[in-house]
């Protein structure tokens, strides 16, 4: 990674992941874990049937695309490879022309899934991106497991969950729209940040030898 920062001056990370937003505040992440030296034996309250929103973003240092709800008829549905695609094709893409972005110069990231990592999702995004997919069989290979190293992981999500609930949406389409309106007030000079330290994150992964990073808090 730090490698192609100093051989391409002009390129951009573009990191995407899909997280669900609970009505009640609750926000679950696949990446989300508990590191310590022996098992804590945590008791965590799961909501039955909590009515929730998937939602997929991609961030950069310049901006996050607008966010994209997985859903069918209004109804919150699971991400699989058909609907991975269809997003894709007719979300991202459009978006990606809308903004102007140079998609030669991107290299996008995004977790080892199977949605994300079928053949032809992989031969979708390969061909968008310029063979610069940085991903679980992609161009450039992507840790498992590392959300000390996800800009969605050790940023975003977080960063949404404590803005998001503020104003205590009551209903889904409340919710969407909060989510909205929050990603739409993040600032370039925030993400600039995020992305300083996601290069110090990188070499501090290599002084660990690939080990936890503990003791890592972003500050905005």
């Amino acid at each position: 990674m730090l490698q192609i920062f100093e051989e391409h001056d002009d390129a951009v990370i573009m990191m995407s992941e899909e997280a669900q937003f609970h009505l009640n505040g609750t926000v679950h992440k696949q990446n989300c874990r508990y590191w310590a030296s022996e098992n804590p034996r945590p008791l965590h309250q799961r909501p039955l049937h909590s009515p929730k929103v998937t939602v997929w973003c991609a961030v950069t240092k310049e901006c996050v695309i607008v966010p994209y709800f997985f859903e069918e008829n209004g109804v919150t549905v699971t991400v699989n490879l058909h609907r991975y695609i269809e997003m894709i094709n007719n979300f991202f893409i459009p978006e990606l022309h809308v903004r102007g972005m140079n998609t030669r110069t991107v290299w996008f990231q995004q977790d080892g899934t199977t949605a994300h990592t079928a053949r032809a999702s992989m031969d979708l995004v390969r061909a968008l991106f310029n063979n610069h997919v940085i991903s679980r069989f992609g161009d450039v290979p992507w840790p498992p497991r590392s959300p000390d190293l996800s800009t969605c992981d050790f940023f975003l999500w977080g960063f949404l969950k404590s803005r998001v609930y503020e104003s205590k949406p009551r209903t889904l389409e409340e919710l969407k729209t909060s989510i909205r309106q929050t990603i739409d007030k993040i600032q370039p000079e925030m993400l600039e940040r995020v992305e300083t330290n996601f290069r110090e994150r990188l070499e501090i992964c290599i002084r660990k030898n690939g080990q936890h990073l503990s003791d890592i808090i972003f500050r905005t």
